[in-house]
Protein backbone atom coordinates (compact mmCIF):
# COMPACT_ATOMS: atom_id res chain seq x y z
CA UNK A 1 0.00 0.00 0.00
CA UNK A 2 0.91 3.60 -0.33
CA UNK A 3 1.77 5.63 2.79
CA UNK A 4 3.07 9.12 3.05
CA UNK A 5 5.85 10.71 5.38
CA UNK A 6 6.63 14.72 6.26
CA UNK A 7 9.41 14.94 8.48
CA UNK A 8 8.76 18.92 8.68
CA UNK A 9 11.48 19.77 6.43
CA UNK A 10 10.58 16.99 2.92
CA UNK A 11 7.34 14.96 2.31
CA UNK A 12 7.05 12.18 0.09
CA UNK A 13 5.54 8.92 -0.93
CA UNK A 14 6.53 4.99 -0.12
CA UNK A 15 5.45 1.69 -0.86
CA UNK A 16 5.28 -1.02 1.77
CA UNK A 17 3.72 -4.85 1.67
CA UNK A 18 4.84 -8.01 3.21
CA UNK A 19 4.95 -9.01 7.02
CA UNK A 20 8.21 -9.80 8.93
CA UNK A 21 12.22 -8.00 9.40
CA UNK A 22 12.05 -5.09 7.46
CA UNK A 23 14.04 -4.42 4.09
CA UNK A 24 14.25 -1.06 2.42
CA UNK A 25 14.90 -0.96 -1.45
CA UNK A 26 16.54 2.46 -2.45
CA UNK A 27 16.30 3.46 -6.46
CA UNK A 28 18.31 5.06 -8.50
CA UNK A 29 19.30 8.32 -10.94
CA UNK A 30 16.09 8.64 -13.36
CA UNK A 31 13.93 5.77 -11.62
CA UNK A 32 11.16 5.41 -9.18
CA UNK A 33 10.18 2.76 -6.40
CA UNK A 34 9.04 0.71 -9.61
CA UNK A 35 12.03 -0.55 -10.36
CA UNK A 36 12.62 -2.65 -7.70
CA UNK A 37 9.32 -4.29 -8.94
CA UNK A 38 10.49 -7.70 -9.60
CA UNK A 39 12.25 -7.91 -6.23
CA UNK A 40 8.99 -6.18 -4.66
CA UNK A 41 7.02 -8.99 -5.59
CA UNK A 42 9.77 -11.81 -4.86
CA UNK A 43 10.47 -10.44 -1.24
CA UNK A 44 7.26 -9.57 0.04
CA UNK A 45 6.61 -13.28 0.31
CA UNK A 46 9.74 -13.35 3.23
CA UNK A 47 10.10 -9.85 4.62
CA UNK A 48 8.53 -6.29 5.34
CA UNK A 49 9.11 -4.80 2.12
CA UNK A 50 9.86 -0.46 1.94
CA UNK A 51 10.30 1.30 -1.26
CA UNK A 52 10.88 4.70 -1.12
CA UNK A 53 9.88 7.48 -4.05
CA UNK A 54 13.12 9.67 -3.35
CA UNK A 55 12.41 13.58 -3.31
CA UNK A 56 11.60 14.43 -7.05
CA UNK A 57 10.50 11.63 -8.03
CA UNK A 58 7.52 9.64 -8.42
CA UNK A 59 4.99 10.78 -5.55
CA UNK A 60 7.87 12.36 -3.75
CA UNK A 61 8.21 15.97 -4.44
CA UNK A 62 11.74 17.39 -5.16
CA UNK A 63 13.20 19.38 -2.00
CA UNK A 64 15.63 21.85 -2.17
CA UNK A 65 18.62 21.68 -1.09
CA UNK A 66 18.96 18.25 -2.35
CA UNK A 67 21.75 15.98 -1.41
CA UNK A 68 22.62 12.43 -0.41
CA UNK A 69 22.38 13.09 3.15
CA UNK A 70 19.00 14.68 2.72
CA UNK A 71 18.21 11.63 0.74
CA UNK A 72 19.53 9.70 3.79
CA UNK A 73 17.16 11.64 6.33
CA UNK A 74 13.71 11.10 4.04
CA UNK A 75 14.41 7.39 4.33
CA UNK A 76 15.36 7.97 8.11
CA UNK A 77 11.48 9.53 8.74
CA UNK A 78 10.29 6.58 6.77
CA UNK A 79 11.58 3.99 9.50
CA UNK A 80 10.32 6.13 12.36
CA UNK A 81 7.33 6.27 10.86
CA UNK A 82 6.78 2.43 11.06
CA UNK A 83 8.38 2.41 13.75
CA UNK A 84 11.34 0.10 12.61
CA UNK A 85 14.32 0.02 14.32
CA UNK A 86 16.59 -2.55 12.09
CA UNK A 87 16.39 -2.82 8.62
CA UNK A 88 18.61 -4.43 5.83
CA UNK A 89 19.13 -1.41 3.27
CA UNK A 90 19.74 -2.15 -0.38
CA UNK A 91 20.42 0.63 -2.98
CA UNK A 92 20.56 0.86 -6.85
CA UNK A 93 23.49 3.38 -8.03
CA UNK A 94 22.43 6.55 -7.10
CA UNK A 95 20.32 4.40 -4.08
CA UNK A 96 23.55 3.35 -3.43
CA UNK A 97 24.79 6.36 -2.17
CA UNK A 98 21.90 7.10 -0.44
CA UNK A 99 22.63 4.02 1.58
CA UNK A 100 26.18 5.05 2.49
CA UNK A 101 24.88 8.37 3.60
CA UNK A 102 22.33 7.25 5.77
CA UNK A 103 24.98 4.03 7.34
CA UNK A 104 27.09 6.53 7.90
CA UNK A 105 24.49 9.07 10.70
CA UNK A 106 22.53 5.82 11.65
CA UNK A 107 24.69 2.84 11.66
CA UNK A 108 22.53 1.40 14.97
CA UNK A 109 19.53 1.01 12.71
CA UNK A 110 21.11 -1.22 10.10
CA UNK A 111 21.48 -5.25 9.99
CA UNK A 112 22.99 -5.16 6.16
CA UNK A 113 23.55 -3.02 3.55
CA UNK A 114 23.90 -3.83 -0.23
CA UNK A 115 25.65 -1.70 -3.19
CA UNK A 116 23.52 -2.69 -6.26
CA UNK A 117 25.50 -1.45 -8.83
CA UNK A 118 26.84 1.46 -6.80
CA UNK A 119 30.10 2.65 -5.60
CA UNK A 120 31.43 4.40 -1.89
CA UNK A 121 33.94 6.50 -3.95
CA UNK A 122 32.86 10.03 -5.49
CA UNK A 123 33.12 10.86 -8.86
CA UNK A 124 36.41 11.10 -10.55
CA UNK A 125 37.30 14.47 -13.10
CA UNK A 126 36.55 12.97 -15.77
CA UNK A 127 32.89 11.55 -14.30
CA UNK A 128 32.31 15.40 -12.49
CA UNK A 129 32.69 16.25 -16.39
CA UNK A 130 30.18 13.98 -17.91
CA UNK A 131 27.47 14.23 -15.43
CA UNK A 132 28.18 18.61 -16.34
CA UNK A 133 27.80 17.09 -19.99
CA UNK A 134 25.16 15.29 -19.03
CA UNK A 135 23.16 18.50 -17.42
CA UNK A 136 23.90 20.20 -20.43
CA UNK A 137 22.45 18.03 -22.97
CA UNK A 138 18.50 17.91 -20.55
CA UNK A 139 19.33 22.18 -20.49
CA UNK A 140 20.00 21.98 -24.87
CA UNK A 141 17.86 19.13 -25.74
CA UNK A 142 15.06 18.24 -22.93
CA UNK A 143 15.17 15.16 -20.62
CA UNK A 144 13.68 12.18 -22.78
CA UNK A 145 15.88 13.05 -25.83
CA UNK A 146 18.78 12.76 -23.33
CA UNK A 147 17.38 9.47 -21.54
CA UNK A 148 16.97 8.27 -25.11
CA UNK A 149 20.44 8.49 -25.85
CA UNK A 150 21.66 7.23 -22.55
CA UNK A 151 19.70 4.74 -20.89
CA UNK A 152 20.13 1.97 -23.03
CA UNK A 153 23.41 2.29 -22.14
CA UNK A 154 22.45 0.71 -19.00
CA UNK A 155 22.07 -2.84 -19.99
CA UNK A 156 24.51 -5.03 -21.41
CA UNK A 157 24.62 -4.80 -25.44
CA UNK A 158 22.95 -8.90 -25.62
CA UNK A 159 20.20 -7.90 -23.61
CA UNK A 160 19.31 -4.98 -25.51
CA UNK A 161 19.52 -6.59 -28.77
CA UNK A 162 17.43 -9.73 -27.04
CA UNK A 163 14.71 -7.46 -24.51
CA UNK A 164 14.34 -4.13 -26.67
CA UNK A 165 10.74 -4.16 -25.00
CA UNK A 166 12.20 -4.19 -21.56
CA UNK A 167 14.68 -1.45 -22.63
CA UNK A 168 11.94 0.64 -24.08
CA UNK A 169 9.93 0.22 -20.44
CA UNK A 170 12.61 1.57 -18.25
CA UNK A 171 13.03 4.80 -20.42
CA UNK A 172 8.97 5.30 -20.71
CA UNK A 173 9.70 4.96 -16.48
CA UNK A 174 12.36 7.61 -16.31
CA UNK A 175 10.51 9.96 -18.91
CA UNK A 176 8.06 9.91 -15.91
CA UNK A 177 10.25 12.43 -14.12
CA UNK A 178 11.64 15.69 -14.38
CA UNK A 179 14.26 18.18 -16.25
CA UNK A 180 15.16 19.56 -12.37
CA UNK A 181 14.69 16.62 -10.49
CA UNK A 182 17.64 15.03 -12.97
CA UNK A 183 19.63 17.99 -12.51
CA UNK A 184 18.93 18.02 -8.87
CA UNK A 185 20.28 14.14 -8.90
CA UNK A 186 23.70 15.43 -11.11
CA UNK A 187 24.43 18.05 -8.56
CA UNK A 188 23.75 16.04 -5.84
CA UNK A 189 25.87 13.08 -6.85
CA UNK A 190 29.27 15.40 -7.92
CA UNK A 191 28.70 16.92 -4.52
CA UNK A 192 29.24 13.57 -2.49
CA UNK A 193 31.83 12.89 -0.62
CA UNK A 194 33.97 9.42 -0.40
CA UNK A 195 32.41 7.05 2.04
CA UNK A 196 34.92 4.44 1.26
CA UNK A 197 35.31 4.46 5.22
CA UNK A 198 31.73 3.86 5.96
CA UNK A 199 32.73 0.23 4.24
CA UNK A 200 35.44 -0.06 6.05
CA UNK A 201 33.89 0.65 9.47
CA UNK A 202 30.38 -1.41 8.69
CA UNK A 203 29.77 -3.91 11.65
CA UNK A 204 27.05 -5.59 9.31
CA UNK A 205 27.70 -7.45 6.56
CA UNK A 206 28.16 -5.29 3.23
CA UNK A 207 27.01 -7.08 -0.17
CA UNK A 208 28.31 -5.93 -3.67
CA UNK A 209 26.44 -6.62 -7.03
CA UNK A 210 28.60 -6.44 -9.92
CA UNK A 211 27.91 -6.21 -13.41
CA UNK A 212 31.45 -6.89 -15.54
CA UNK A 213 29.78 -4.66 -18.58
CA UNK A 214 29.04 -1.62 -15.86
CA UNK A 215 29.39 1.18 -17.79
CA UNK A 216 28.22 3.75 -15.13
CA UNK A 217 30.27 2.05 -12.42
CA UNK A 218 32.99 0.18 -13.71
CA UNK A 219 34.64 -2.97 -12.50
CA UNK A 220 37.85 -2.05 -11.23
CA UNK A 221 35.79 0.53 -9.24
CA UNK A 222 33.89 -1.90 -7.45
CA UNK A 223 36.85 -4.52 -6.87
CA UNK A 224 38.60 -2.18 -4.96
CA UNK A 225 35.89 -1.95 -2.05
CA UNK A 226 34.96 -5.51 -1.67
CA UNK A 227 37.65 -6.37 1.09
CA UNK A 228 36.70 -3.01 2.94
CA UNK A 229 33.78 -4.35 5.20
CA UNK A 230 34.57 -7.35 7.95
CA UNK A 231 32.23 -9.22 6.34
CA UNK A 232 31.39 -8.96 2.51
CA UNK A 233 28.67 -10.95 -0.18
CA UNK A 234 30.12 -10.57 -3.92
CA UNK A 235 28.22 -11.41 -6.61
CA UNK A 236 29.90 -10.51 -9.82
CA UNK A 237 28.30 -11.35 -13.19
CA UNK A 238 30.06 -11.77 -16.99
CA UNK A 239 27.54 -10.77 -19.47
CA UNK A 240 25.67 -8.05 -17.10
CA UNK A 241 26.02 -3.78 -16.98
CA UNK A 242 24.20 -1.32 -14.56
CA UNK A 243 20.57 -2.74 -14.55
CA UNK A 244 21.31 -6.37 -13.18
CA UNK A 245 17.90 -6.32 -11.39
CA UNK A 246 16.34 -6.31 -14.61
CA UNK A 247 18.96 -7.77 -16.24
CA UNK A 248 19.08 -11.41 -14.58
CA UNK A 249 16.06 -10.47 -12.05
CA UNK A 250 15.20 -14.27 -11.07
CA UNK A 251 19.12 -14.56 -10.10
CA UNK A 252 19.05 -11.29 -8.73
CA UNK A 253 16.12 -12.09 -6.19
CA UNK A 254 17.61 -14.82 -4.84
CA UNK A 255 20.91 -13.43 -4.39
CA UNK A 256 19.00 -10.69 -2.06
CA UNK A 257 16.51 -12.86 -0.45
CA UNK A 258 20.00 -14.91 0.68
CA UNK A 259 21.72 -11.91 1.64
CA UNK A 260 18.97 -10.36 3.87
CA UNK A 261 18.20 -13.76 5.75
CA UNK A 262 22.06 -14.18 6.44
CA UNK A 263 22.21 -10.52 8.06
CA UNK A 264 19.16 -10.58 9.69
CA UNK A 265 20.57 -13.68 11.86
CA UNK A 266 23.69 -12.78 12.65
CA UNK A 267 22.73 -9.21 13.61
Amino acid sequence: MWKTVNNGNQEGAYWTEGEGKAVMLIHGFAEDHSIWQHQTAFLRHHYRVIVPDLPGTGRSPLTSPLSMESMAEFVYAILVEEQISQVTMIGHSMGGYVTLAFAEKYPHLLEGMGLFSSTAKPDSAEKVEGRRKSIRMIGQYGLEAFLRQTLPNMFAESFRNRQQAVVEQYIRQAMEGDAASAVAYYEAMIARPDRSQVLKDSKVPVLFFIGKQDQAVPLDNSLSLVTLPDVASIHIFEDVAHMGLWEMYEESNLILHHFIAFCQHTV
